[in-house]
């Protein structure tokens, strides 16, 4: 089922219904693109058109993020849980691992890359990867990093580059990458490399994982999300007001019959 957070679109998934979704796609061999909507995303997406339609254009757009998730729910959608991205990756590496589809992980330093399958190996034997590649490559090759991802035999993908890029990438590339399920990570490479650590689960269960992002990295992260949150509180108080003033809390909500 799909809804809309402030013209943003959600898909009101669980975690276990958004693996079934993926290994499905990897069973089919029907591409399935996954983005994940936290809060910086969505206030991103007010001024960026072109990021808009990225995110709109996938298949599946998971709630990862606390924010979201009670935004939604202040707003009459009922999120029944958020899918965190890191989480999502890390059951999906362990179906490949049971059911033998390999994955290809693009993004990141080449030592993050290399020590993030080394863990992903070791935390679930029997996970063989179709390939490996960084995220520090020019613009000029992405038809080469393109033709390497098609030519592995991918059964996924996932992608840990920054904001808009991944999106772009997906947007731009889907459809010639010839892997059935893919799946824009972010950091999640990083924190499978243990080159960045997640928050302890209280904070997590509390929706202050952000917190714990600005006091790893202060210098980089205290504007971020100092910013996306002002102006997330303000597009919130603003939808809230005119739930109000109609009179009722009215949330676009629209099955999807085939999300492929």
């Amino acid at each position: 089922m799909r809804a809309h957070l402030m013209d943003v679109p959600i898909d009101l998934l669980t975690a276990d219904e958004t693996v079934e979704h993926a290994v499905a796609a990897m069973t089919s061999k029907r591409v399935t693109k996954h983005v994940a909507i936290n809060v910086a995303k969505l206030v991103y997406m007010q001024r960026d058109p072109e990021l808009r339609r990225d995110v709109s254009e996938s298949h599946i757009v998971g709630v990862d993020g606390m924010g979201i998730v009670l935004a939604a729910r202040l707003l009459g959608i009922r999120v029944p849980e958020r899918v965190a991205g890191v989480d999502l990756m890390e059951r999906v590496l362990e179906s490949c691992a049971a059911r033998g589809f390999r994955p290809y992980f693009l993004g990141a330093r080449q030592d993050v890359l290399d020590r993030a399958a080394e863990n992903a190996a070791r935390r679930w034997p029997g996970l063989v990867f179709a390939g490996l590649h960084d995220g520090y490559f020019a613009p000029e090759r992405e038809t080469e990093v393109v033709a390497r991802i098609r030519t592995s035999g991918a059964d996924c993908l996932f992608i840990g580059m920054p904001t808009p890029r991944k999106e772009r990438f997906l947007h731009r590339y889907s459809g010639d990458l010839n892997v059935p399920f893919i799946m824009g990570v972010g950091g999640g490479l990083d924190v499978l490399a243990g080159h960045v650590s997640r928050a302890p689960e209280v904070l997590q269960r509390a929706g202050l994982e952000w917190l714990y992002r600005i006091y790893q990295e202060p210098r980089r992260m205290w504007w971020r999300y100092l910013s996306t949150n002002v102006l997330f509180a303000g597009m919130l108080g603003r939808a809230l007001i005119a739930s109000a003033l109609h009179g009722r809390v009215s949330p676009r909500v629209a099955r999807k019959k085939d999300r492929r």
